[in-house]
């Protein structure tokens, strides 16, 4: 084995570590881009829950002001 080390790097170590590079540059902007998309599920998500929570709001209030329904008898049948 040669114990001696280059000054200069080989064309190899060079290409090789400029991929490294660019792989951890492209892995950060990844996972920043994940970030931001779980983000705005998550902003989604508590807007739409809000919706829906004040429409059943509406709803139950509505249900107090309006008048009971009587359940509707259904009709016997005529005797054969």
């Amino acid at each position: 084995m040669n114990a001696k080390k280059t000054a200069e790097p080989s064309p190899e170590h060079i290409a090789r570590s400029d991929r490294k590079r660019l792989a951890a540059e492209e892995g950060a902007r990844a996972l920043a881009d994940v970030e931001r998309q779980a983000i705005a599920v998550r902003a989604n998500m508590t807007r739409l829950r809000e919706v829906r929570e004040a429409k059943e709001a509406a709803d139950a209030a509505l249900r107090t002001t309006l008048p009971a329904h009587a359940p509707k008898k259904r009709p016997r049948k005529p005797p054969r």
